[in-house]
């Protein structure tokens, strides 16, 4: 299935995706949904074009991981690494489709893309096993791991250039891990103003999603609603030559295979108290 949260006159709803239309069910939300709370349909479903998405659930962590394509640490300098490298971004970096993506006014000068596969979890997964690993997940998710490369470079831990407000946009459907065939073999992309920049696939991940949530499962216990992000391949804006950063007026689009697209409108600089 593709659950959607959408925005309404009354309010935030949750829907499926049916024959081009949004069915709503009675849920309060997709995190009760994906804690297995029962539902059932409401209402008549209504036309995709006329729904409002926002970001399909909000995620109670938000577990990153870096340099999982080879390429992409070929083209920034990163040693190819023999672990995860693990870090995180904070719940106010959430954003929806549409949603502008922005930053404090002279804080950074290099804001750059990465197109990336979003994990969420759906059973409570602690010291799991590789190969029970994929049993644990609800869903995937198209995300852009939006990063302040000047800031998140410049210091010691990445967090801080990695959690600027609304720089984790995700697409607007969540698709349940049973429409998915094979994670590992869906291709991932990004364009900026519709221009291709990044074209891979998952295969080309170095720890497998079932391998990040075995190793992570080792050290904190996974709940239902956690969201993993799995890495970037070649193609972001610091492994370009001349390196390119996003700036105000452009569009960036991360799109994954089966799982749908966020496009989001770049407004630059703002000034923030």
């Amino acid at each position: 299935m593709k659950w959607m949260t959408v925005r309404t006159q009354d309010g935030l709803r949750v829907g499926y995706v049916k024959e081009g239309a949004l069915q709503t069910v009675d849920a309060p939300n997709l995190q009760a949904i994906v804690e297995g709370a029962a539902w059932r349909d409401d209402g008549a479903a209504v036309p995709l074009a006329s729904v409002e998405p926002v970001a399909p659930l909000v995620p109670r962590n938000i577990v990153c991981v870096g340099a999982n394509y080879r390429d992409h640490c070929v083209e920034t300098g990163l040693a190819i690494p023999e672990k995860p490298v693990i870090f995180a971004k904070f719940g106010n970096t959430l954003a929806a489709h549409g949603d502008p993506i922005t930053w404090p006014e002279g804080f950074t000068e290099k804001v750059d893309w990465e197109a990336e596969l979003g994990v969420v979890i759906g059973r409570r997964a602690r010291g799991v096993h590789e190969a029970d690993a994929l049993s644990h997940v609800f869903g995937y998710v198209a995300a852009n791991d939006v990063s302040a490369r000047d800031v998140q470079l410049g210091e010691a831990q990445w967090v801080r250039g990695k959690s600027l407000d609304g720089f984790c946009p995700l697409a607007p459907t969540l698709v349940t891990r049973d429409e998915i065939a094979d994670v590992q073999s869906l291709g991932i992309y990004c364009r900026v103003n519709g221009e291709a920049v990044q074209s891979s696939n998952t295969r080309e991940m170095i720890f497998s999603v079932a391998y990040l949530i075995a190793y992570l499962s080792r050290a904190m216990t996974l709940e239902p609603g956690d969201l993993i992000l799995t890495g970037t391949p070649a193609g972001v804006g610091l492994g370009l030559k001349p390196p390119r950063f996003l700036k105000r007026g452009d569009v960036v689009t991360v799109e994954i295979d089966g799982l749908g697209a966020v496009t989001n409108p770049v407004a630059g600089a703002v000034a923030r108290g």
